[in-house]
């Protein structure tokens, strides 16, 4: 199927596609004059992908995890769990500076509010 077929079944935009393939993520081949043609295995590819994107990964972690979807393995499959958990580890941590944040801005209103209240 060429790269707009793609696109309609998936959902997905032609420029994300190639997007994905630009970052080794999806692979096609190519005809003589150039157009990109996938087989019906990247429209589970696609959506694969960009199950990985709402997870918030980023395309080279993505890459990353990809070898236990395209060769499944124990030791894929391990170094794709222990990679997951170091982004749920980074995200753990990016949350509880963001609750710190949000909490010095609500001190801050807090203090705003009192402030106000005297004039």
């Amino acid at each position: 199927m060429r790269i707009g077929d793609l696109a309609a079944r998936t959902g997905v935009s032609i420029r994300s596609l190639r997007y994905y393939e630009e970052q080794g993520l999806l692979s096609s081949t190519r005809s003589e004059s150039g157009q990109r043609h996938y087989t019906d295995d990247e429209v589970d590819r696609v959506a694969f992908i960009q199950n990985l994107y709402a997870a918030g990964l980023s395309s080279r972690t993505i890459a990353e995890v990809l070898p236990c979807a395209e060769s499944p393995s124990e030791d894929n499959s391990d170094a794709a769990l222990d990679r997951l958990m170091e982004e749920r580890d980074r995200l753990s941590r990016h949350i509880e500076d963001l609750v710190r944040t949000r909490n010095a801005l609500d001190g801050l209103v807090a203090a705003n509010r009192a402030h106000r209240a005297t004039l």
